[in-house]
């Protein structure tokens, strides 16, 4: 099956050697996203505009490895703190409403920058 590796520039893809999203047939992995835009922490302390942010840059992903959002069938949510559960789980809910993925959500100790309060990994499979 063919490979397709889809780059988003960030700075970490080369030195860590990952690619923002792989799709292998009907496939698409989409790495661990976090809210940034133009170098920039998008929402900075707001745990709902960073979700939102990373569902948008997820979508945009998927668009370019020729998936929809509506095929995602699995989301990982990782956060700094899981008080801020509700935030988060309102705009996945928004996000997925009808779709209703197999997700999880799971407090880690920290992501990459102290700004990230969310960090979200998704599977899709194209029909």
């Amino acid at each position: 099956m063919k490979r397709q590796n889809i780059s988003s520039g960030a700075r970490w893809e080369d030195v860590v050697g990952y690619s923002r999203a792989v799709r292998v047939g009907n496939t698409v992995e989409i790495s661990g996203t976090v809210s940034v835009r133009e170098n920039k922490t998008v929402g900075v302390g707001d745990a709902y505009k960073q979700t939102i942010c990373i569902l948008e840059i997820i979508k945009e992903n998927l668009e370019k490895a020729g998936a929809k959002f509506e095929d995602i069938i699995r989301t990982r949510i990782y956060v700094t703190d899981i008080k801020n559960w509700k935030e988060v789980g309102k705009a996945h809910g928004e996000a997925f409403s009808v779709i209703k993925p197999a997700t999880s959500m799971v407090e880690v100790s920290a992501l990459i920058d102290t700004e990230y309060l969310v960090e979200i990994e998704a599977s899709a499979w194209v029909n």
